[in-house]
């Protein structure tokens, strides 16, 4: 037996729909600009040659129906609605067709962004780092047994104190779900327990504590989030 000088962190994990047991949460990989429509709203252009993407720890993880307080280091705390993708057997340069039979699960996630700083690490070419992975930035729902949900042209929308702010359908995505595992999978060995969150259409706005956010995939589980005063 390992004896560690200290205390192990905890697994971070999700409920899982119809499920008693939870699906453990290793890295999550984003992809950026895969709704051309929200690349626009932020001035930039889509990379139709090749995805791109960003990663959030899993001590990012929040669990859906809870309160994030406040971030600190932003004044400028943005919402961004995506579906999640949970990955359930290895992966490693895997054709396109192949793609679907690594996925575990869907699920539905909010992407929180520190705005400003983010504005600022574009303006002098640096990562985004801390602008994307914070406590809390992964806001994560239930997840569904791929079984279960075959993703189409579901709606995907999020309101803020009721009020609709994003609204589109997951096949506007650029990128593909297969599309998106494959090309992962020649840079990274996937394992059991990754989850890519696939982008977020436009719509993309400010929150302030107090905001209620309520969203999601249509056939998945709601993924729903208050803000709360910084600490």
């Amino acid at each position: 037996m390992v004896d560690y000088l200290l205390p192990l962190p905890p697994v971070m994990s999700l409920p899982v729909i119809g499920r008693e047991g939870r699906f453990p949460v290793g890295r999550i990989f984003c992809v950026g600009r895969n709704y051309a429509a929200h690349a626009a709203e932020m001035g930039n252009e889509v990379d139709r040659e090749a995805p791109f993407y960003f990663l959030k720890s899993p001590h990012a993880v929040q669990q859906s129906g809870t309160v994030l307080a406040y971030p600190p280091g932003t004044e400028d705390l943005h919402h961004e609605i995506e579906l999640v993708v949970a990955i359930g057997a290895p992966g490693f340069r895997l054709a396109r067709d192949r793609a679907a039979g690594v996925i575990w699960g869907y699920g539905a996630a909010l992407d929180m962004t520190r705005r400003d700083l983010q504005a600022k690490a574009k303006a002098k070419q640096r990562p985004w780092d801390l602008s994307k992975d914070f406590e809390g930035a992964a806001v994560l729902s239930a997840l569904t047994p791929a079984q279960d949900f075959q993703p189409l042209g579901q709606r995907i929308q999020l309101g803020v104190n009721g009020v609709t702010r994003q609204d589109a359908v997951i096949s506007d995505m650029v990128w593909s779900i297969d599309e998106l595992i494959a090309d992962l999978s020649h840079y990274y060995h996937l394992t059991p327990g990754d989850l890519i969150l696939t982008g977020t259409p436009a719509g993309v706005g400010p929150v302030v504590a107090g905001d209620r956010l309520s969203g999601g995939i249509e056939g998945l589980a709601p993924v729903e989030l208050r803000i709360g005063p910084a600490e």
